[in-house]
């Protein structure tokens, strides 16, 4: 785990709580070094994207099983 006392270290940790893979820091992180603002932006808003989707995937998937729960309670 990252220690988190200087701004490096807190982009890591908040990366790594965000489920970003080490290469993909790393990248983000050589973004920061080159004062590439948008780019790292658009890294963000891409990984959020991503988390977003598996999120709606892993919902319909609860919802298949709360359908299959409620028609099995019922007989």
């Amino acid at each position: 785990m990252a220690e988190a006392t200087d701004r490096s270290g807190m982009l890591i940790q908040n990366l790594e709580d965000a489920g970003c893979e080490q290469a993909d820091i790393a990248q983000f992180l050589q973004l920061e070094q080159e004062g590439r603002r948008p780019e790292q932006l658009r890294f963000l808003r891409a990984h959020r994207t991503t988390l977003l989707n598996r999120l709606q995937v892993s919902q319909r998937q609860i919802d298949c099983l709360d359908y299959l729960i409620y028609q099995m309670d019922r007989g």
